[in-house]
């Protein structure tokens, strides 16, 4: 974690020489020195990872790097703060404040000083460390890794009986040619207990009759893998022992020649390691199959890209229950009164056999009261905890194999609450602010973090909660076994600290550890109360299912209690005005706030590292009056209310470039239409999300002989767009939409379009039919009105998401080559709607179809529908998933 720490100081360095070099003027040669000094440590840092598992010497060096390098950032980014603060006085508070500055400036200068001594000091124990492991004067401290199989219990194996019986399928059914399957899941999720269950089931020991067992891990030799396989097959000899890995590689595939085969390849983690040892496997047509298990899907679909990895469940419900009863009690019954704390535990092992076979243990060690069992069930993850080589160890496995970039981004999960569902809008702008994500070229930060994310996915570290319309992420979660993983690495590296409640030590006292991260989740009011305090905070979160309004004698906590805050998400507290102290906080990057807002003050504009503002409002409209094209790092707004926003400036000469263009700048939303001015759009060229809330009409409608929609079709980068018809306080019949505009008009890359209260006339939809990249259209209540809709031909060339939501259409006429990629179909509230066309029938795209409320016609023709599809199985077409709100 040091080495993500480096990163960052050294990052937040150069920005600070770049963008801020006037605030650090009188310091800027001993900053640059400090950047040189640091890069260094960047390097030891590198170079050392594989030595700081090992040996005390070099973990004890790199927390002392890790300490310098916050010390350093407390240090400048203190003096920022005070050099802000001068720079905003006016004339005469400058000359007041002039002694007062100059002596910060002697004191920051002398304190740079010390931190590069002690920089150097760590260099020169670093040069001695390196040349005591060299020399073999320090042993390692921990024992070298021997390779240990994880042991599996072949007898009260509970849960898998179907899972074991879809592997033993595709190994004895399917092609004659040598086939890859693969068992892929979390750690401790049973992939291996599943794999000896298949590996021992009768039909398998009837249908192959060469059959061998390899354990791989982490670490492993190409050669004890050949001759552990050997073993399972042959008697070895010493003439085997002394063949090359290349000769016994031969060897092995002489001997699965000889008939079918199945070779268990247990914990793969990387595919280098399939690329090592596939070649012993001989490409016969007879059947033979490799049977991998796996935490990394990708190693899976490295090893057959044209087959499905199997995908190991969580244990449900009554089998978590079974297999806790079946440890702890044998052969016996539970008692009827521990009956409810029992399901209780099982129940918070989330589905997890290891975590439930290490409580089972505990379980065991004691009298079975109730007393006993009431305390496990009150704090099951850290009763797992206390026995860490049993499942803990396990689980950090997968961390310790993560690259740098993508451990800091995990154990970041643990600042969410357990079993708290993720935004993924939200968790990739966190990381971003928080530094985690480093440039790669041209390529944009939040695709980076997204493709971060979607690692950790393929890891089996995180949790697919739900996809969005068009594929991707949408949320995200972390089982809890894992959260606690996260937040023991997080305190062991004072990167978090998840303060609990009252009982918390830290609850009602100042934190001096250096913690960076400070989050809570329950009783937020009472933490504020207490007046905390710590100057090394640079994230304060608090994701609380409770929301509670804040005094107003506590709205200045934040600035009092943090000055060096860059991450702020408080969005569980009420606000009742905007804080004015928040001004103050200039290392400000993203910032989350709810509140009765109406105004948000033109003072924002100083938070210049500002990248992320969230604004939940209860009022209907929000001024903004700070100038967003001053902000030069500002990337994302998020409001409810439509924001009226201020500026830009129109451009005063056309000969030179425009200093007020923010290629920055994503995510506008929601905005009202009267913001959506020429100047406006021509200042963010690169906005990919765009949303507007207000009367629509005022965008469309012509004024001598152009409207405010004509420079929609210069955003070449826009992918989104939403067009929310509000009225309010009239009703949505007086901001009817007349039509759309033409075709050229609309953004050329738009992949997704919502619409609600616009009552347009179906007839506009040929339209919207015609835009040629559509993927996604969202028509929401009272977004088209009349009865009849019928599609024209050729439209829709690449639509798979149509949503539609309360309307008076009751026959619509369309056939399948009216959407010829549509691929999920909602329907919201449309109980005039007779039918669903049945030519959907025939769509062989279409996997879903939901229906909220429909009308009975509806519900009728959508059975029809799947009734046609089931008959087309046979012939490759996909299952139809249908779907009924309320179920009948």
């Amino acid at each position: 974690m040091a080495d993500a720490v480096v990163e960052f100081l050294l990052e937040n360095l150069k920005q600070l020489l770049l963008y801020n070099v006037d605030l650090i003027s009188g310091v800027k040669d001993q900053v640059e020195s400090l950047y040189k000094e640091l890069s260094l440590m960047k390097a030891f840092l590198r170079d050392s990872r594989e030595k700081r598992i090992e040996y005390e010497t070099v973990r004890e060096l790199v927390r002392q790097i890790r300490d310098v390098a916050y010390e350093a950032e407390d240090k400048i980014d203190t003096f920022v703060v005070n050099a802000a603060l001068q720079k905003a006085r006016g004339t005469m508070s400058k000359i007041v404040h002039v002694l007062e500055y100059q002596t910060m400036l002697r004191s920051i200068g002398k304190d740079i000083e010390t931190i590069k001594s002690r920089v150097k000091d760590i260099y020169d124990k670093k040069m001695f460390g390196i040349e005591v492991l060299q020399v073999g004067g320090e042993t390692s401290t921990r024992a070298s890794p021997q390779k240990r199989a994880p042991t599996v219990e072949e007898d009260n194996v509970v849960g898998f009986d179907g899972e074991a019986k879809i592997i033993v399928d595709r190994l004895t059914n399917g092609p004659e040619q040598l086939e890859v399957i693969s068992i892929v899941g979390m750690g401790g999720l049973g992939k291996t207990t599943l794999a000896r269950k298949v590996y021992m089931d009768p039909a398998i020991e009837y249908h192959f009759y060469i059959r061998a067992w390899v354990y791989i891990s982490q670490e492993y030799s190409r050669r004890e893998v050949f001759l552990g396989i050997l073993s399972n097959l042959t008697q070895l000899t010493e003439q085997m022992f002394r063949m090359s890995d290349d000769r016994l590689c031969e060897e092995l595939c002489g001997y699965l020649k000889k008939g079918r085969y199945l070779i268990v390849i247990d914990d793969v983690w990387t595919a280098q390691a399939w690329n090592d040892l596939n070649m012993a496997f001989p490409k016969t047509d007879c059947g033979s199959r490799i049977l991998l298990t796996s935490r990394m899907t990708d190693v899976a679909v490295y090893a057959n890209p044209d087959g499905q990895p199997h995908h190991l469940n969580f244990l449900n419900g009554p089998d978590s229950w079974e297999l806790l009863c079946t440890k702890v009690f044998r052969k016996g019954r539970c008692p009827t009164e521990l009956k409810d704390l029992g399901e209780t535990i099982s129940k918070k092992c989330g589905g997890l056999p290891l975590a439930i076979v290490v409580v089972a243990g505990l379980l065991l060690k004691k009298d079975k009261t109730r007393d006993w069992w009431k305390k496990v069930a009150d704090s099951v993850s850290s009763y797992v905890a206390r026995d860490p080589e049993q499942c803990m160890d396990v689980l950090a496995l997968s961390y310790r194999h993560l690259p740098d970039h993508l451990k800091v981004c995990f154990i970041y999960f643990g600042v969410f609450p357990e079993d708290f569902e993720i935004p993924v809008w939200r968790l990739i702008r966190l990381w971003v602010a928080e530094g985690f994500i480093q440039h790669k070229g041209q390529e944009c930060l939040e695709d980076i973090a997204e493709e971060y994310l979607e690692d950790l996915v393929d890891r089996n570290l995180i949790l697919l909660a739900k996809k969005r319309s068009n594929g991707r992420l949408k949320t995200c979660r972390i089982h809890d076994m894992l959260r606690d993983l996260c937040l023991r690495e997080a305190a062991e590296e004072k990167f978090l600290q998840e303060i609990k409640g009252p009982q918390d030590s830290s609850y009602l006292t100042p934190i001096v550890n250096y913690h960076r991260r400070l989050c809570i989740h329950s009783r937020v009011l009472d933490y504020i109360r207490s007046k905390p305090s710590d100057p090394h905070v640079r994230s304060f979160l608090s994701f609380s299912s409770e929301e509670r309004d804040l005094p107003r004698e506590h709205t200045s906590f934040i600035h009092g209690s943090f000055k060096l805050l860059r991450v702020l998400d408080v969005r569980c507290i009420n606000l009742s005005f905007f804080p004015s102290d928040i001004e103050k906080l200039v290392h400000l990057r993203y910032i989350a706030l709810l509140g009765n807002f109406k105004v948000l003050p033109c003072s924002i504009t100083n938070l210049w590292n500002l990248q992320t503002l969230i604004v939940e409002t209860s009022s209907r409209n929000l001024v903004i009056l700070a100038d967003l094209w001053k902000m030069l790092q500002f990337r994302h707004l998020h409001t409810n209310g439509s924001s009226l926003l201020h500026g830009p400036a129109a451009k005063a000469r056309k000969d030179n470039e425009d200093p007020f263009v923010r290629r920055n700048i994503q995510t506008i939303c929601t905005v009202s239409p009267e913001s959506c001015t020429e100047n406006f759009l021509a200042r963010t060229p690169n906005l990919k999300k765009l949303g507007i809330r207000g009367k629509v009409r005022t965008l469309i409608e012509k004024k001598g002989g152009s409207s405010m929609f004509d420079h929609f079709a210069k955003l070449y980068h826009l992918e989104t767009m939403k067009l929310l018809n509000d009225t309010f306080p009239h009703p949505p019949s007086e901001g009817k939409c007349f039509g759309l505009p033409e075709l050229y008009k609309f953004p050329p890359n738009l992949k997704k379009l919502t619409l609600s209260d616009t009552l347009l006339d179906w007839k506009h939809m040929s339209t919207i039919g015609m835009l040629p990249n559509l993927e996604v259209l969202k028509l929401k209540d009272h977004a088209f009105k009349g009865h009849h809709w019928k599609p024209l031909n050729g439209g829709f060339c690449l639509l798979k998401v149509l949503q539609l939501g309360r309307s008076d259409l009751v026959q619509w006429e369309a056939s399948g080559h009216h959407f010829p990629r549509l691929q999920r179909l909602v329907l919201k509230h449309c109980v005039s709607l007779e039918a669903i066309p049945l030519g959907f029938g025939d769509l062989s795209a279409l996997q879903i179809v939901e229906l909220y409320r429909p009308s009975p016609g509806a519900v009728t023709s959508a059975r029809f529908i799947r009734q046609q599809r089931q008959q087309h199985q046979s012939v490759g077409v996909n299952v139809l998933k249908l779907s009924i709100y309320p179920p009948e």
